[in-house]
């Protein structure tokens, strides 16, 4: 409680700095605020100088990250080192399961050192780094290289969630970005999915629902355990268990979204949805819901309306769980103009989606002015991945629709989507922002603001309004001990505004 207090009294003094700020508008020069964002301004004109400005700026959270896509092809290498595994030899080398001794694959064990052409060959290969279509075996287009990586690193992931936990903290600490909300599934989950792998999907929900209960149970302890073990590994590795209160690495707090692939087959979506869900319901590290997997692959197209409306039956069996939905990844080009008219609002109108995954293809949707409005009145937030939706999609600059999503009142926040895939961290995607969105110092400050403020940590805001906290921490005392106590996401705000109160001081 002394910890929470001195959160509380710290972040109040940003609070009423912020006022101060508003007090002293007569001269704006002599704030903390409008100093830094004249800083900013001067580093926007020189692009490492403005590297070094946004790396060290409070970032609030990331909201749109895979775990598995997280980590860089240099840690699956090493953890296939580690564990014995082994890497293939062909135009395009992926991490397979020992023996090593076949024709085509060598042991991972120090390939950085026995063989540095091969070890070069295979970061290409799991990553996006040095992309060339359609040279040295990469694929013909980004999409497809993009997508294709998951393959070739995924053995490498199998028995390190601790070592995925603890690299997701440390690239986020590394970047000032206190909240991870990661898409990463339990491995009990698939016991409940083997009950319906090879049962027809016959479109009767509450029949298959039925059939799935009676395994949620053991599912859900099952999944508990396996990251109360996790955690528990990467604390320990990352030293954060003497650490009181937690710095660096172990003071990243993380959120996990549960998901289903959408390219399988009806039944395996509903069972994985359906473990999903449940698992948001018991474990509250799993903040939320999504689907994931390329959107416009044949059976994503073909099954979209089924999968919302999946969504939706779940959503009114499991109505406190959360929804971030992957939707409107997508372009003119890509797949037929039908299929580029009714993904978002599906999303939102159907399946009841609180924060919409890219949303690349508003502009193309029907009746989009409504949807925008909608989307602004109703306040659910679109996540932008600027860095995935030029290398997958080949939309960026002035094609891309933030500045749509801004004039229409749409929130946002900017995310990594795959960092490690595409070999990138927050800051980048926050440069992208500033260069090629035109976006401002009060803007990025606003987006790392509104990443808390729509992130899916459960207890309420701290925000009546904007810049104006909640009644019972309009003064430090023990009502906004208790109220930060309470509510992760508030405790979580708090710490924002202290961290803003440090980097602006600093200017």
């Amino acid at each position: 409680m002394n910890g929470m207090k001195r959160l509380a009294g710290a972040a109040l003094a940003a609070l009423l700095l912020a006022g101060a700020a508003q007090a002293q508008s007569a001269h704006p020069a002599q704030t903390p605020e409008a100093r830094t964002a004249a800083r900013f301004a001067a580093a926007a004109k020189d692009r490492a100088q403005l590297r070094l400005f946004l790396r060290a700026m409070p970032k609030g959270g990331d909201l749109h990250n895979h775990l598995s896509g997280a980590a860089y092809a240099e840690d699956f290498l090493a953890w296939a080192d580690a564990d014995g595994l082994c890497v293939t030899t062909g135009p395009l080398p992926a991490i397979v399961p020992a023996p090593c001794d076949a024709p085509g694959k060598v042991p991972a064990r120090g390939l950085g050192q026995t063989n540095p052409a091969l070890y070069g060959r295979a970061i290409n290969s799991l990553s996006m780094r040095n992309y060339n279509p359609g040279a040295d075996g990469a694929l013909p287009s980004g999409h497809d290289q993009f997508f294709s990586t998951f393959g070739r690193f995924g053995t490498a992931t199998d028995g390190n969630l601790p070592n995925l936990l603890a690299v997701a903290r440390d690239y986020a600490a590394g970047d000032h970005v206190g909240y991870v909300e990661t898409s990463v599934n339990p491995s009990a989950m698939y016991d409940l999915v083997r009950l319906a792998r090879d049962t027809p999907w016959d479109g009767d929900m509450v029949k298959a629902l039925a059939a799935l209960e009676p395994g949620i149970p053991a599912m859900t302890a099952k999944a508990r355990q396996e990251f109360d073990a996790a955690e528990a590994e990467a604390d320990r590795r990352q030293g954060c268990l003497a650490q009181k209160p937690r710095t660096g690495p172990c003071a990243v707090e993380l959120g996990y979204q549960a998901f289903a692939v959408r390219i399988l087959s009806p039944s395996v979506v509903f069972a994985q949805l359906t473990a999903a869900f449940a698992l948001a319901q018991a474990d509250p590290r799993f903040v939320g819901v999504n689907i994931v997997a390329p959107e416009d692959d044949p059976t994503a197209l073909a099954d979209y309306a089924l999968h919302m409306r999946m969504l939706q039956f779940l959503h009114a069996r499991y109505p406190d769980v959360k929804l971030s939905l992957h939707a409107g990844e997508l372009t003119q080009g890509l797949v037929t103009p039908r299929d580029l008219r009714f993904h978002i609002r599906q999303a939102v109108e159907v399946a009841g989606a609180r924060r919409i995954g890219h949303g690349v293809d508003i502009a193309y949707e029907a009746d989009a002015q409504d949807l925008l409005a909608r989307m602004a009145r109703d306040r659910i937030a679109v996540e932008i991945n600027l860095t995935s939706n030029d290398v997958i999609l080949g939309v960026k600059g002035a094609d891309h629709p933030l500045a749509l999503y801004r004039k229409a009142g749409v929130p946002f926040v900017l995310s990594t989507d795959d960092e490690g895939v595409s070999r990138i961290d927050l800051t980048n995607e926050y440069l992208r922002a500033v260069t090629e969105q035109g976006l401002g110092y009060a803007d990025l400050k606003a987006a790392a603001r509104a990443s808390l403020e729509y992130a899916f940590l459960p207890g309420p805001s701290l925000w009546a309004a904007p810049r104006t906290p909640v009644a019972a921490c309009a003064k430090a005392g023990p009502a906004c001990d208790a109220f930060l106590a309470g509510s992760r996401k508030a405790a979580a705000q708090w710490r924002l505004e202290r961290a803003f109160e440090a980097f602006e001081a600093s200017q």
